[in-house]
């Protein structure tokens, strides 16, 4: 029986960003659909529509304009319908106090964006496992900063 794709969503304002992610998860070896969006309104606008498939998991960074990760982040997990939805912030600050705030919120794991390409990948197929490994089971704050 094959596996469906996963459904990869990415928030991200930096086109370079997304198109970056894009490629990364192409050299990945797992089945993704992937999509993205340049603001969190548009984010809660792609979410709401009804023709859209169900994403499996969401990345977010953190600092966009009109509405920002952790904006977005609150609003998602307050929708019944999407408040199990893995979501990855995702950004250049590691400061305790937006770990703490993202991990507070529901947010399943943190990233601190690599420096390369390479970095990347590896940064997403750790963050791809742990959903796998952790959606049925408990997380704590242990399992929720991945750094490289």
């Amino acid at each position: 029986m094959k596996k469906e794709p996963l459904h990869i969503l990415l928030a991200d304002d930096d086109e370079a960003d997304r198109i970056l992610f894009k490629e990364a998860f192409e050299e990945m070896e797992i089945e993704i659909n992937f999509q993205s969006v340049n603001d969190g309104v548009r984010l809660m606008s792609h979410l709401a529509k009804k023709d859209t498939p169900f994403p499996d998991f969401l990345f977010l960074d953190i600092n966009m304009p009109r509405k920002n990760g952790l904006e977005c982040l609150k609003e998602i997990r307050s929708n019944n319908l999407y408040k199990n939805v893995p979501v990855a912030i995702y950004s250049t600050s590691a400061s305790d106090r937006d770990v703490e705030e993202t991990f507070q919120n529901g947010a399943t794991v943190y990233i601190q964006k690599p420096t390369d390409f390479n970095g990347l990948i590896n940064v997403l197929k750790k963050a791809i496992m742990v959903v796998l490994t952790y959606r049925d089971s408990s997380f704590n704050k242990a399992n929720f900063l991945i750094k490289i």
